[in-house]
């Protein structure tokens, strides 16, 4: 279960404040959840949240579960640090001991096909090979949710391929909170969804339901 308590998120513009969530309290039932909106409305902020990279202005978001950090994210690797050091330094966040550690290195590079880039600073990397780093660390992680930005169009086909896989493995063992304008992936990999518009969050028990409401909104153009 997750819940939000009078939380309040926004950024400064130009032309004032741009509410993300605007004093919203909900409690959100554990399972798959969809996160839905238009482009703007604050989905990666959201999911950023959750993951603890980011905090509301006002307010609270309270679980006992665990988050992984956002999959898609392709920030949060330090860049002078080569792929292997990022990974083992996440590993030591973790309290992974040197056993775990070594296998979760080895996993992460067998996963990502990043070669001889594995040994080189991520400040080289392209925006696709850091997305794969991040993608096999995470999945080298227990986390009650897994939380998913995108992601699932990272690298080639073939890569896309085995990373869906990969993650449909995964998430037999957990719960997932999906970002994504694929609303054939939502309906298949979601059960409940999330809508965000204008400053506010709606909770839906149908993730049918919350995608049938972001058509509305997308043709009225509000």
């Amino acid at each position: 279960m997750i819940q939000l308590n009078n939380v309040t998120k926004y950024f400064y513009t130009k032309v004032g404040k741009k509410y993300i969530l605007q004093d919203v309290t909900l409690t959100i039932p554990e399972g798959n959840i969809g996160i839905l909106g238009r482009n703007g409305a604050g989905k990666s902020t959201l999911m950023r949240m959750l993951g603890k990279i980011e905090f509301p202005q006002k307010g609270r978001i309270v679980s006992e579960n665990s988050f992984s950090w956002p999959l898609g994210l392709r920030g949060g690797f330090v860049g002078n640090m080569t792929g292997r050091s990022n990974v083992k330094f996440v590993c030591n966040l973790y309290g992974k001991n040197k056993e775990e550690a070594h296998q979760i290195i080895e996993y992460v590079k067998s996963f990502s096909e990043l070669g001889d880039y594995f040994d080189m600073p991520t400040k080289t990397y392209s925006s696709g090979m850091k997305g794969r780093l991040g993608f096999g660390l995470s999945l080298a992680f227990d986390f009650d949710y897994m939380l998913i930005d995108e992601t699932l169009s990272v690298g080639d086909a073939r890569f896309r391929k085995k990373a869906k896989e990969a993650l449909k493995k995964k998430i037999e063992q957990c719960n997932v909170i999906l970002v994504s304008h694929d609303m054939k992936t939502l309906s298949q990999m979601c059960q409940t969804g999330l809508l965000l518009n204008n400053g506010e969050l709606l909770y839906y028990d149908d993730v049918n339901e919350a995608i049938e409401h972001y058509k509305e909104i997308n043709k009225k153009g509000k």
